[in-house]
Protein backbone atom coordinates (compact mmCIF):
# COMPACT_ATOMS: atom_id res chain seq x y z
CA UNK A 1 0.00 0.00 0.00
CA UNK A 2 1.32 3.44 -0.95
CA UNK A 3 2.19 6.08 1.62
CA UNK A 4 -0.35 8.35 -0.09
CA UNK A 5 -3.22 6.17 1.12
CA UNK A 6 -2.41 7.48 4.58
CA UNK A 7 -2.65 11.04 3.31
CA UNK A 8 -4.66 12.32 6.27
CA UNK A 9 -1.70 11.75 8.56
CA UNK A 10 0.83 13.48 6.29
CA UNK A 11 1.32 17.20 7.00
CA UNK A 12 -2.22 17.29 8.36
CA UNK A 13 -2.43 21.10 8.34
CA UNK A 14 -1.14 21.64 4.78
CA UNK A 15 -3.64 22.83 2.20
CA UNK A 16 -3.18 21.99 -1.48
CA UNK A 17 -4.16 24.20 -4.40
CA UNK A 18 -4.14 22.50 -7.80
CA UNK A 19 -3.81 24.76 -10.85
CA UNK A 20 -4.83 23.32 -14.22
CA UNK A 21 -5.11 24.87 -17.65
CA UNK A 22 -7.57 24.62 -20.51
CA UNK A 23 -8.42 25.73 -24.07
CA UNK A 24 -4.80 26.45 -25.11
CA UNK A 25 -1.35 26.12 -23.57
CA UNK A 26 0.96 28.95 -22.49
CA UNK A 27 -1.76 30.93 -20.73
CA UNK A 28 0.45 31.64 -17.72
CA UNK A 29 -0.29 28.97 -15.12
CA UNK A 30 3.19 29.52 -13.67
CA UNK A 31 2.67 33.26 -13.22
CA UNK A 32 -0.82 32.67 -11.83
CA UNK A 33 0.52 30.13 -9.32
CA UNK A 34 3.42 32.38 -8.32
CA UNK A 35 1.14 35.42 -7.96
CA UNK A 36 -1.36 33.61 -5.75
CA UNK A 37 1.53 32.26 -3.69
CA UNK A 38 2.85 35.82 -3.31
CA UNK A 39 -0.53 36.98 -2.00
CA UNK A 40 -0.77 34.13 0.50
CA UNK A 41 2.79 34.76 1.66
CA UNK A 42 1.96 38.46 2.06
CA UNK A 43 -0.73 37.32 4.50
CA UNK A 44 1.90 35.59 6.65
CA UNK A 45 1.47 32.03 5.36
CA UNK A 46 4.34 29.72 4.45
CA UNK A 47 3.95 28.60 0.83
CA UNK A 48 5.66 26.15 -1.46
CA UNK A 49 5.16 25.15 -5.08
CA UNK A 50 5.45 22.18 -7.41
CA UNK A 51 5.35 21.85 -11.20
CA UNK A 52 4.21 18.51 -12.62
CA UNK A 53 5.22 18.22 -16.29
CA UNK A 54 3.51 15.58 -18.49
CA UNK A 55 6.41 15.05 -20.90
CA UNK A 56 8.38 11.80 -20.75
CA UNK A 57 11.85 13.41 -20.66
CA UNK A 58 13.40 12.82 -17.25
CA UNK A 59 14.23 16.54 -16.92
CA UNK A 60 14.56 19.56 -19.23
CA UNK A 61 18.36 19.59 -18.97
CA UNK A 62 18.91 17.99 -22.37
CA UNK A 63 15.91 19.56 -24.12
CA UNK A 64 16.32 22.24 -26.79
CA UNK A 65 15.73 25.80 -25.54
CA UNK A 66 13.69 26.35 -28.70
CA UNK A 67 11.20 23.73 -27.45
CA UNK A 68 11.34 24.19 -23.71
CA UNK A 69 12.75 27.63 -23.03
CA UNK A 70 15.14 28.26 -20.17
CA UNK A 71 16.37 25.53 -17.85
CA UNK A 72 16.15 26.84 -14.30
CA UNK A 73 18.74 25.52 -11.82
CA UNK A 74 17.86 25.12 -8.14
CA UNK A 75 20.22 25.47 -5.21
CA UNK A 76 20.64 21.70 -4.94
CA UNK A 77 21.56 21.40 -8.61
CA UNK A 78 18.31 20.20 -10.16
CA UNK A 79 17.63 21.22 -13.77
CA UNK A 80 13.97 22.18 -13.80
CA UNK A 81 11.16 23.92 -15.63
CA UNK A 82 11.45 27.71 -15.94
CA UNK A 83 8.25 28.17 -13.88
CA UNK A 84 10.28 27.34 -10.77
CA UNK A 85 12.10 30.59 -11.43
CA UNK A 86 8.80 32.45 -11.19
CA UNK A 87 8.00 30.67 -7.93
CA UNK A 88 11.29 31.82 -6.39
CA UNK A 89 11.05 35.36 -7.77
CA UNK A 90 7.55 35.92 -6.42
CA UNK A 91 8.09 34.41 -2.97
CA UNK A 92 10.71 33.48 -0.40
CA UNK A 93 10.23 29.76 -1.08
CA UNK A 94 13.38 27.91 -2.09
CA UNK A 95 12.92 25.36 -4.85
CA UNK A 96 14.70 22.01 -5.02
CA UNK A 97 14.60 18.78 -7.02
CA UNK A 98 11.37 17.76 -5.32
CA UNK A 99 9.54 20.84 -6.64
CA UNK A 100 9.50 19.61 -10.26
CA UNK A 101 8.51 16.16 -11.48
CA UNK A 102 8.04 14.91 -15.01
CA UNK A 103 6.22 11.85 -16.30
CA UNK A 104 9.66 10.46 -17.10
CA UNK A 105 10.81 10.78 -13.48
CA UNK A 106 7.60 9.26 -12.14
CA UNK A 107 7.77 6.24 -14.45
CA UNK A 108 11.51 5.87 -13.85
CA UNK A 109 10.91 5.69 -10.10
CA UNK A 110 8.09 3.14 -10.46
CA UNK A 111 10.12 0.95 -12.83
CA UNK A 112 13.08 0.96 -10.42
CA UNK A 113 10.78 -0.16 -7.62
CA UNK A 114 9.38 -2.92 -9.80
CA UNK A 115 12.90 -4.12 -10.69
CA UNK A 116 13.82 -4.22 -7.00
CA UNK A 117 10.75 -6.30 -6.26
CA UNK A 118 9.04 -3.64 -4.15
CA UNK A 119 5.66 -4.62 -5.60
CA UNK A 120 6.15 -8.28 -4.66
CA UNK A 121 5.60 -9.52 -8.18
CA UNK A 122 2.26 -7.76 -8.59
CA UNK A 123 1.10 -6.31 -11.89
CA UNK A 124 2.30 -2.70 -12.12
CA UNK A 125 -0.40 -0.38 -13.49
CA UNK A 126 -1.07 3.32 -14.03
CA UNK A 127 -3.67 3.06 -11.27
CA UNK A 128 -2.70 2.65 -8.49
CA UNK A 129 1.09 2.57 -8.91
CA UNK A 130 1.76 5.61 -11.12
CA UNK A 131 -0.93 7.73 -9.46
CA UNK A 132 0.31 6.73 -6.00
CA UNK A 133 3.85 7.79 -6.98
CA UNK A 134 2.48 11.18 -8.10
CA UNK A 135 0.51 11.60 -4.87
CA UNK A 136 3.56 10.73 -2.80
CA UNK A 137 5.58 13.44 -4.55
CA UNK A 138 2.82 16.01 -3.94
CA UNK A 139 2.45 15.13 -0.26
CA UNK A 140 6.22 15.21 0.26
CA UNK A 141 6.59 18.71 -1.18
CA UNK A 142 3.73 20.01 0.97
CA UNK A 143 5.24 18.82 4.24
CA UNK A 144 6.03 21.79 6.48
CA UNK A 145 4.13 24.39 4.43
CA UNK A 146 0.80 26.02 5.16
CA UNK A 147 -0.16 25.98 1.48
CA UNK A 148 1.31 24.01 -1.44
CA UNK A 149 0.45 25.25 -4.93
CA UNK A 150 0.67 22.40 -7.44
CA UNK A 151 0.73 23.35 -11.13
CA UNK A 152 -0.17 20.70 -13.70
CA UNK A 153 1.59 21.30 -17.01
CA UNK A 154 -0.17 21.02 -20.34
CA UNK A 155 -3.86 21.40 -21.13
CA UNK A 156 -6.91 19.49 -19.89
CA UNK A 157 -7.72 16.84 -22.48
CA UNK A 158 -4.10 15.98 -23.25
CA UNK A 159 -3.70 12.22 -22.99
CA UNK A 160 -0.27 12.48 -21.33
CA UNK A 161 -1.58 14.53 -18.38
CA UNK A 162 -4.35 12.07 -17.42
CA UNK A 163 -2.35 10.27 -14.68
CA UNK A 164 -1.64 13.62 -13.01
CA UNK A 165 -5.30 14.62 -13.23
CA UNK A 166 -6.39 11.30 -11.74
CA UNK A 167 -3.86 11.67 -8.92
CA UNK A 168 -5.08 15.13 -7.91
CA UNK A 169 -8.69 13.93 -8.16
CA UNK A 170 -7.91 11.15 -5.71
CA UNK A 171 -6.22 13.59 -3.33
CA UNK A 172 -9.34 15.71 -3.33
CA UNK A 173 -11.19 12.71 -1.88
CA UNK A 174 -8.44 11.62 0.52
CA UNK A 175 -7.77 15.15 1.78
CA UNK A 176 -11.37 16.29 2.02
CA UNK A 177 -11.57 19.98 2.89
CA UNK A 178 -7.85 20.56 2.32
CA UNK A 179 -7.79 20.76 -1.49
CA UNK A 180 -8.88 23.48 -3.90
CA UNK A 181 -8.95 23.40 -7.71
CA UNK A 182 -8.23 26.44 -9.87
CA UNK A 183 -8.73 26.21 -13.63
CA UNK A 184 -7.10 28.75 -15.96
CA UNK A 185 -8.79 29.18 -19.33
CA UNK A 186 -8.89 31.57 -22.27
CA UNK A 187 -11.83 33.87 -22.92
CA UNK A 188 -11.21 35.20 -26.44
CA UNK A 189 -12.60 38.41 -27.91
CA UNK A 190 -13.98 38.04 -31.45
CA UNK A 191 -13.64 41.41 -33.21
CA UNK A 192 -16.11 40.59 -35.99
CA UNK A 193 -18.77 39.70 -33.41
CA UNK A 194 -17.76 42.45 -31.02
CA UNK A 195 -18.01 40.20 -28.00
CA UNK A 196 -16.13 37.81 -25.74
CA UNK A 197 -16.82 34.10 -26.07
CA UNK A 198 -17.34 31.88 -23.02
CA UNK A 199 -17.94 28.61 -24.87
CA UNK A 200 -14.25 27.50 -24.87
CA UNK A 201 -14.21 27.86 -21.08
CA UNK A 202 -17.45 25.92 -20.73
CA UNK A 203 -16.07 23.06 -22.84
CA UNK A 204 -12.78 23.05 -20.93
CA UNK A 205 -14.57 22.78 -17.59
CA UNK A 206 -16.81 20.07 -19.04
CA UNK A 207 -13.65 18.12 -19.93
CA UNK A 208 -12.32 18.63 -16.41
CA UNK A 209 -15.56 17.50 -14.78
CA UNK A 210 -15.60 14.35 -16.92
CA UNK A 211 -12.29 13.47 -15.26
CA UNK A 212 -13.99 13.94 -11.90
CA UNK A 213 -12.67 17.39 -10.94
CA UNK A 214 -14.97 20.33 -10.22
CA UNK A 215 -13.06 23.63 -10.23
CA UNK A 216 -13.59 25.93 -7.26
CA UNK A 217 -12.16 29.00 -9.01
CA UNK A 218 -11.97 30.02 -12.67
CA UNK A 219 -9.12 32.24 -13.81
CA UNK A 220 -10.14 33.64 -17.16
CA UNK A 221 -7.27 34.94 -19.29
CA UNK A 222 -8.47 37.86 -21.39
CA UNK A 223 -7.15 40.93 -23.16
CA UNK A 224 -9.89 43.12 -21.64
CA UNK A 225 -12.21 43.18 -18.67
CA UNK A 226 -14.87 40.47 -18.83
CA UNK A 227 -18.40 41.92 -18.55
CA UNK A 228 -20.37 40.95 -15.48
CA UNK A 229 -23.01 39.10 -17.50
CA UNK A 230 -20.32 36.95 -19.15
CA UNK A 231 -18.77 36.14 -15.77
CA UNK A 232 -22.19 35.23 -14.44
CA UNK A 233 -22.81 32.99 -17.45
CA UNK A 234 -19.52 31.13 -17.00
CA UNK A 235 -20.18 30.70 -13.30
CA UNK A 236 -23.65 29.32 -14.00
CA UNK A 237 -22.62 26.84 -16.69
CA UNK A 238 -19.41 25.79 -14.91
CA UNK A 239 -20.99 25.43 -11.44
CA UNK A 240 -18.69 28.09 -9.96
CA UNK A 241 -19.88 31.08 -7.87
CA UNK A 242 -19.75 34.31 -9.86
CA UNK A 243 -17.34 35.95 -7.40
CA UNK A 244 -14.94 33.03 -7.99
CA UNK A 245 -14.81 33.78 -11.74
CA UNK A 246 -11.68 35.94 -11.78
CA UNK A 247 -10.27 37.84 -14.74
CA UNK A 248 -6.62 37.12 -15.48
CA UNK A 249 -6.10 40.29 -17.48
CA UNK A 250 -3.20 40.79 -19.90
CA UNK A 251 -0.70 43.20 -18.32
CA UNK A 252 2.47 44.94 -19.47
CA UNK A 253 4.52 43.43 -16.64
CA UNK A 254 4.03 40.18 -14.73
CA UNK A 255 4.62 42.01 -11.44
CA UNK A 256 1.14 43.59 -11.72
CA UNK A 257 -0.58 40.21 -11.58
CA UNK A 258 -0.60 39.79 -7.75
CA UNK A 259 -2.19 43.21 -7.26
CA UNK A 260 -4.73 42.48 -10.01
CA UNK A 261 -5.73 39.20 -8.36
CA UNK A 262 -6.00 40.85 -4.95
CA UNK A 263 -8.30 43.57 -6.30
CA UNK A 264 -10.68 40.75 -7.28
CA UNK A 265 -10.27 39.18 -3.82
CA UNK A 266 -8.77 35.95 -5.16
CA UNK A 267 -6.64 35.38 -2.06
CA UNK A 268 -9.64 35.94 0.22
CA UNK A 269 -11.80 33.54 -1.80
CA UNK A 270 -9.11 30.86 -1.67
CA UNK A 271 -8.60 31.16 2.09
CA UNK A 272 -12.35 31.09 2.68
CA UNK A 273 -12.78 27.91 0.63
CA UNK A 274 -9.85 26.27 2.42
CA UNK A 275 -11.14 27.27 5.84
CA UNK A 276 -8.02 29.26 6.70
CA UNK A 277 -7.64 32.51 8.65
CA UNK A 278 -4.94 35.13 8.20
CA UNK A 279 -4.34 38.81 8.57
CA UNK A 280 -4.59 41.33 5.71
CA UNK A 281 -1.80 41.12 3.13
CA UNK A 282 1.14 43.53 3.16
CA UNK A 283 1.31 44.48 -0.51
CA UNK A 284 3.44 47.62 -0.12
CA UNK A 285 6.52 45.92 -1.70
CA UNK A 286 4.51 44.98 -4.79
CA UNK A 287 3.09 48.49 -5.03
CA UNK A 288 6.63 49.94 -4.92
CA UNK A 289 7.75 47.54 -7.67
CA UNK A 290 4.87 48.49 -9.96
CA UNK A 291 5.39 52.21 -9.28
CA UNK A 292 9.08 51.95 -10.24
CA UNK A 293 8.17 50.12 -13.46
CA UNK A 294 5.39 52.55 -14.40
CA UNK A 295 7.33 55.73 -13.53
CA UNK A 296 11.01 55.27 -14.46
CA UNK A 297 13.41 58.20 -14.19
CA UNK A 298 15.69 57.01 -17.01
CA UNK A 299 16.11 54.40 -19.74
CA UNK A 300 19.06 52.31 -20.90
CA UNK A 301 19.47 49.93 -23.82
CA UNK A 302 21.32 46.67 -23.27
CA UNK A 303 22.53 44.52 -26.17
CA UNK A 304 22.10 40.84 -25.36
CA UNK A 305 24.29 38.87 -27.78
CA UNK A 306 23.26 35.22 -28.04
CA UNK A 307 22.07 32.47 -30.34
CA UNK A 308 18.55 31.94 -28.97
CA UNK A 309 17.46 35.54 -29.50
CA UNK A 310 14.40 34.51 -31.53
CA UNK A 311 13.01 32.82 -28.42
CA UNK A 312 13.33 35.16 -25.45
CA UNK A 313 11.92 32.44 -23.15
CA UNK A 314 15.43 30.97 -23.36
CA UNK A 315 16.66 33.95 -21.34
CA UNK A 316 13.69 34.29 -18.98
CA UNK A 317 15.65 34.67 -15.73
CA UNK A 318 18.15 37.01 -17.41
CA UNK A 319 15.43 39.32 -18.67
CA UNK A 320 13.79 39.37 -15.26
CA UNK A 321 17.11 40.08 -13.53
CA UNK A 322 17.65 43.08 -15.82
CA UNK A 323 14.13 44.28 -14.99
CA UNK A 324 14.84 43.88 -11.26
CA UNK A 325 18.02 45.95 -11.55
CA UNK A 326 16.05 48.57 -13.46
CA UNK A 327 13.53 48.67 -10.61
CA UNK A 328 16.36 49.33 -8.13
CA UNK A 329 17.52 52.33 -10.18
CA UNK A 330 14.03 53.37 -11.34
CA UNK A 331 15.22 52.85 -14.90
CA UNK A 332 13.51 51.20 -17.84
CA UNK A 333 15.79 48.52 -19.30
CA UNK A 334 15.28 47.98 -23.02
CA UNK A 335 16.93 44.85 -24.40
CA UNK A 336 18.26 44.78 -27.96
CA UNK A 337 18.51 41.11 -28.91
CA UNK A 338 21.45 40.57 -31.23
CA UNK A 339 22.05 37.31 -33.08
CA UNK A 340 25.72 36.47 -32.59
CA UNK A 341 25.91 35.01 -36.09
CA UNK A 342 24.82 38.38 -37.54
CA UNK A 343 27.86 39.99 -35.93
CA UNK A 344 30.08 37.40 -37.62
CA UNK A 345 28.81 38.63 -40.99
CA UNK A 346 28.32 42.35 -40.38
CA UNK A 347 30.83 43.23 -37.65
CA UNK A 348 30.11 44.26 -34.06
CA UNK A 349 29.73 47.99 -34.70
CA UNK A 350 26.83 47.43 -37.11
CA UNK A 351 24.76 45.89 -34.30
CA UNK A 352 26.17 47.43 -31.12
CA UNK A 353 26.74 51.12 -31.88
CA UNK A 354 24.66 53.27 -29.56
CA UNK A 355 23.92 50.66 -26.90
CA UNK A 356 24.70 51.53 -23.31
CA UNK A 357 26.00 48.08 -22.29
CA UNK A 358 26.64 44.60 -23.67
CA UNK A 359 25.68 41.26 -22.13
CA UNK A 360 26.75 37.83 -23.37
CA UNK A 361 24.71 35.09 -21.63
CA UNK A 362 25.40 31.42 -21.07
CA UNK A 363 24.99 28.80 -23.74
CA UNK A 364 26.39 25.64 -25.27
CA UNK A 365 27.97 24.88 -28.62
CA UNK A 366 30.22 26.61 -31.13
CA UNK A 367 27.55 28.35 -33.22
CA UNK A 368 27.84 32.11 -32.90
CA UNK A 369 30.91 31.97 -30.66
CA UNK A 370 33.05 34.16 -32.92
CA UNK A 371 30.30 36.77 -33.04
CA UNK A 372 30.17 36.81 -29.25
CA UNK A 373 33.94 37.19 -29.07
CA UNK A 374 33.72 40.16 -31.48
CA UNK A 375 31.03 41.73 -29.27
CA UNK A 376 33.23 41.28 -26.19
CA UNK A 377 36.19 42.88 -27.99
CA UNK A 378 33.96 45.81 -28.97
CA UNK A 379 32.85 46.35 -25.35
CA UNK A 380 36.34 45.95 -23.87
CA UNK A 381 38.16 48.18 -26.34
CA UNK A 382 35.54 50.97 -26.33
CA UNK A 383 34.84 51.15 -22.61
CA UNK A 384 31.25 49.93 -22.98
CA UNK A 385 29.98 48.22 -19.78
CA UNK A 386 30.07 44.45 -20.16
CA UNK A 387 28.59 41.57 -18.20
CA UNK A 388 29.50 38.03 -19.21
CA UNK A 389 27.71 35.02 -17.74
CA UNK A 390 29.03 31.44 -17.92
CA UNK A 391 29.96 31.12 -21.61
CA UNK A 392 30.14 34.92 -21.62
CA UNK A 393 32.96 34.64 -19.08
CA UNK A 394 34.73 31.86 -20.95
CA UNK A 395 34.68 33.80 -24.22
CA UNK A 396 35.88 36.94 -22.43
CA UNK A 397 38.97 34.95 -21.43
CA UNK A 398 39.39 33.72 -25.02
CA UNK A 399 39.08 37.27 -26.39
CA UNK A 400 41.63 38.65 -23.93
CA UNK A 401 44.01 35.76 -24.61
CA UNK A 402 43.88 36.39 -28.36
CA UNK A 403 43.80 40.16 -28.56
CA UNK A 404 45.77 41.27 -25.50
CA UNK A 405 48.00 38.36 -24.46
CA UNK A 406 48.84 37.50 -28.09
CA UNK A 407 47.89 33.82 -27.86
CA UNK A 408 46.95 33.33 -31.50
CA UNK A 409 44.08 30.92 -32.00
CA UNK A 410 43.30 30.65 -28.29
CA UNK A 411 39.96 28.92 -27.80
CA UNK A 412 37.87 26.55 -25.72
CA UNK A 413 38.15 22.83 -26.27
CA UNK A 414 34.36 22.84 -26.50
CA UNK A 415 34.85 24.43 -29.94
CA UNK A 416 38.36 23.44 -31.01
CA UNK A 417 40.05 20.29 -29.79
CA UNK A 418 43.19 21.11 -31.81
CA UNK A 419 43.92 24.56 -30.43
CA UNK A 420 47.44 25.07 -29.06
CA UNK A 421 46.03 27.44 -26.45
CA UNK A 422 43.04 25.83 -24.71
CA UNK A 423 42.45 28.63 -22.21
CA UNK A 424 39.05 27.07 -21.47
CA UNK A 425 38.82 23.29 -21.06
CA UNK A 426 37.25 20.47 -19.11
CA UNK A 427 38.76 19.78 -15.71
CA UNK A 428 39.94 16.47 -17.16
CA UNK A 429 41.90 18.06 -20.02
CA UNK A 430 45.55 19.08 -19.82
CA UNK A 431 48.48 19.68 -22.14
CA UNK A 432 51.37 17.29 -22.68
CA UNK A 433 54.97 18.39 -23.30
CA UNK A 434 54.27 19.01 -26.99
CA UNK A 435 51.25 21.20 -26.27
CA UNK A 436 48.71 18.58 -27.31
CA UNK A 437 45.49 18.09 -25.37
CA UNK A 438 45.22 14.80 -23.58
CA UNK A 439 42.31 13.50 -21.54
CA UNK A 440 43.10 12.18 -18.09
CA UNK A 441 41.07 10.43 -15.45
CA UNK A 442 38.30 12.50 -13.90
CA UNK A 443 39.21 13.96 -10.51
CA UNK A 444 36.43 12.98 -8.15
CA UNK A 445 32.92 13.65 -9.35
CA UNK A 446 33.67 17.07 -10.84
CA UNK A 447 35.49 15.46 -13.78
CA UNK A 448 33.78 15.91 -17.11
CA UNK A 449 30.34 16.22 -15.58
CA UNK A 450 28.08 19.24 -15.46
CA UNK A 451 28.73 21.48 -12.50
CA UNK A 452 25.28 22.20 -11.11
CA UNK A 453 23.85 24.03 -8.12
CA UNK A 454 25.20 26.36 -5.47
CA UNK A 455 28.91 26.81 -4.79
CA UNK A 456 30.72 29.45 -2.71
CA UNK A 457 33.02 32.00 -4.32
CA UNK A 458 35.71 34.21 -2.71
CA UNK A 459 35.93 37.76 -4.09
CA UNK A 460 39.15 39.79 -4.28
CA UNK A 461 39.33 42.97 -2.25
CA UNK A 462 39.37 46.11 -4.39
CA UNK A 463 37.57 44.48 -7.31
CA UNK A 464 34.39 45.70 -8.99
CA UNK A 465 32.63 42.45 -8.14
CA UNK A 466 33.58 42.76 -4.45
CA UNK A 467 32.28 46.34 -4.41
CA UNK A 468 29.00 45.21 -6.04
CA UNK A 469 28.33 42.46 -3.49
CA UNK A 470 29.77 44.31 -0.52
CA UNK A 471 31.20 41.14 1.00
CA UNK A 472 34.07 38.69 0.60
CA UNK A 473 32.19 35.43 0.04
CA UNK A 474 29.06 34.77 -2.00
CA UNK A 475 27.14 31.65 -2.99
CA UNK A 476 25.89 31.39 -6.58
CA UNK A 477 24.40 28.74 -8.87
CA UNK A 478 26.28 27.04 -11.69
CA UNK A 479 25.41 25.16 -14.87
CA UNK A 480 28.45 24.38 -17.00
CA UNK A 481 31.08 21.81 -17.92
CA UNK A 482 34.04 23.91 -19.02
CA UNK A 483 36.36 25.89 -16.76
CA UNK A 484 39.29 28.27 -17.03
CA UNK A 485 42.50 26.34 -17.64
CA UNK A 486 44.77 27.21 -14.70
CA UNK A 487 47.87 26.56 -16.79
CA UNK A 488 47.27 29.99 -18.35
CA UNK A 489 46.70 31.79 -15.07
CA UNK A 490 50.13 33.42 -14.68
CA UNK A 491 50.43 34.31 -18.35
CA UNK A 492 47.04 36.02 -18.57
CA UNK A 493 47.43 37.69 -15.20
CA UNK A 494 50.74 39.15 -16.35
CA UNK A 495 48.98 40.40 -19.49
CA UNK A 496 46.53 42.30 -17.29
CA UNK A 497 43.47 40.06 -16.93
CA UNK A 498 42.19 40.35 -13.37
CA UNK A 499 41.00 37.16 -11.66
CA UNK A 500 38.72 38.53 -8.96
CA UNK A 501 36.66 35.54 -7.90
CA UNK A 502 37.70 31.95 -7.12
CA UNK A 503 36.40 28.80 -5.51
CA UNK A 504 37.16 28.47 -1.81
CA UNK A 505 40.20 26.26 -2.51
CA UNK A 506 41.39 28.67 -5.21
CA UNK A 507 41.37 25.92 -7.82
CA UNK A 508 38.58 27.26 -10.02
CA UNK A 509 38.52 30.83 -11.36
CA UNK A 510 34.98 32.16 -11.15
CA UNK A 511 35.21 35.88 -12.04
CA UNK A 512 37.42 37.92 -14.36
CA UNK A 513 37.63 41.67 -14.93
CA UNK A 514 39.40 43.76 -17.55
CA UNK A 515 41.89 46.40 -16.45
CA UNK A 516 41.25 50.14 -16.92
CA UNK A 517 37.61 49.64 -17.77
CA UNK A 518 34.54 51.33 -16.18
CA UNK A 519 32.71 47.98 -15.81
CA UNK A 520 33.88 44.72 -17.36
CA UNK A 521 32.82 41.80 -15.19
CA UNK A 522 32.41 38.20 -16.33
CA UNK A 523 31.41 35.34 -14.04
CA UNK A 524 31.31 31.57 -14.44
CA UNK A 525 28.11 31.26 -12.39
CA UNK A 526 24.52 32.33 -13.19
CA UNK A 527 23.56 35.28 -10.94
CA UNK A 528 20.20 35.66 -12.72
CA UNK A 529 18.84 32.59 -10.91
CA UNK A 530 18.92 34.35 -7.52
CA UNK A 531 17.65 37.79 -8.57
CA UNK A 532 14.40 38.99 -7.00
CA UNK A 533 12.20 42.02 -7.82
CA UNK A 534 12.24 43.20 -4.19
CA UNK A 535 16.04 43.30 -3.91
CA UNK A 536 17.49 42.74 -7.37
CA UNK A 537 20.95 41.20 -7.69
CA UNK A 538 24.19 43.05 -6.90
CA UNK A 539 25.89 42.18 -10.20
CA UNK A 540 22.94 43.25 -12.33
CA UNK A 541 22.44 46.35 -10.22
CA UNK A 542 26.10 47.30 -10.74
CA UNK A 543 25.82 46.54 -14.45
CA UNK A 544 22.76 48.78 -14.93
CA UNK A 545 24.38 51.53 -12.83
CA UNK A 546 27.39 51.39 -15.19
CA UNK A 547 25.04 51.47 -18.21
CA UNK A 548 23.34 54.60 -16.83
CA UNK A 549 26.72 56.24 -16.30
CA UNK A 550 27.80 55.29 -19.82
CA UNK A 551 24.64 56.81 -21.26
CA UNK A 552 25.33 60.04 -19.38
CA UNK A 553 28.84 60.08 -20.78
CA UNK A 554 27.60 59.58 -24.33
CA UNK A 555 25.05 62.36 -23.95
CA UNK A 556 27.65 64.72 -22.48
CA UNK A 557 29.95 64.26 -25.47
CA UNK A 558 27.21 64.29 -28.12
Amino acid sequence: MSESTDAQATGSHTRFIFITGGVVSSLGKGIASASLGALLEARGLKVTFQKLDPYINVDPGTMSPFQHGEVFVTADGAETDLDLGHYERFSHARMSARNNFTTGQIYESVIKKERRGDYLGGTVQVIPHITDEIKDSILAVGDGADVALIEIGGTVGDIESLPFMEAIRQLGVELAGRCLYIHLTLVPYIPSAGEMKTKPTQHSVKELREIGIQPDVLLCRADREIPEDQRRKMGLFCNVPERAVVTALDVDTIYKVPLGFHRQQLDGIVLEKLGMDSGPPDLAPWERIVDAIDHPDAEVEIAMVGKYVDLTESYKSLNEALTHAGIQHRAKVAVRYVDAESIEGDGAAAHLDGVHAVLVPGGFGERGSEGKIAAIAYARSRGVPYLGICLGMQLAVVEFARNVAGLEGASSTEFDRTTRHPVIALLTEWLDEDGRIVTREAEGDLGGTMRLGEYPCILEEGSAVRAAYGREQVVERHRHRYEFNNQYYELLKEAGLMFTGSSVDGRLKEVVEAPDHPWFVACQFHPEFTSRPMEGHPLFSGFIRAALDHRQGLEATA
